[in-house]
């Protein structure tokens, strides 16, 4: 889902990063105003490391295309959506330096899709489903949230006029769609897990 650089106007690329700069400006306010920010920013810190070592595992998929594992739905659901923001910023910061994954020009715009989409969405339909399912929550905040970045991404690159509709929907779509069911199913048995081993991880405030 990286954008690289030059594949959207500059003057675009802009726009994403005063929406993510603004972002993490809240995030970090509502860190400071948090009782346990310490322990908030090292499991934030823990989170960023394992969605890099997550994002830096190429997993064969019936596309033909090597698939990767995102991680930010699930801290979403554990730390809250903005913290879920900081760690993908934090991630493709680090994936831009040392892996070549993305670019400085649109790391805003893949913020704004791998960030804030992904992690506001994941977090909305969780908290929509969790009175009636705490399972269910988690796959569908998952998988919505992956299919919601997708679209955000979609509307992304037509804006920018590097790609047409059908072409998206026909590439783009079935395959995050496939990561999305994937990775649902995994956060499931993951939380589920968690519960069990560490249920105080799940009670922390959500930011």
């Amino acid at each position: 889902m990286h954008l690289m650089d030059g594949i959207i106007p500059l003057w675009q690329a802009a726009v994403y990063w005063i929406i993510t700069i603004t972002t993490i400006a809240i995030y970090l306010f509502k860190l400071s105003k948090t009782d346990d920010k310490e322990r908030k920013v090292v499991y934030t810190a823990i989170f960023t490391a394992a969605a890099i070592a997550a994002s830096s595992i190429s997993i064969p998929s019936p596309f033909g295309v090597s698939m990767h594992f995102f991680l930010i739905p699930l801290v979403a659901i554990i730390l809250g959506p903005l913290s879920a923001i900081a760690v993908a910023f934090l991630c493709l910061i680090v994936q831009f330096l040392l892996l070549g994954m993305g670019g400085a020009t649109v790391l805003g715009a893949n913020t704004v899709t791998i960030g804030v989409a992904l992690s506001l969405s994941t977090y909305i339909f969780y908290k929509l489903i969790s009175e009636l399912d705490n399972r269910l929550s988690v796959f569908a905040g998952t998988f919505m949230g992956i299919i919601i970045a997708t679209i955000v991404q979609v509307l992304i690159l037509l804006w920018a006029g590097v790609a047409n509709l059908e072409m998206l929907m026909l590439t783009l779509i079935p395959f995050y769609m496939f990561i999305a069911v994937i990775e649902g199913i995994a956060n499931v048995f993951i939380v589920s897990f968690i519960s069990k081993v560490k249920p105080d991880l799940l009670k922390l405030e959500k930011i």
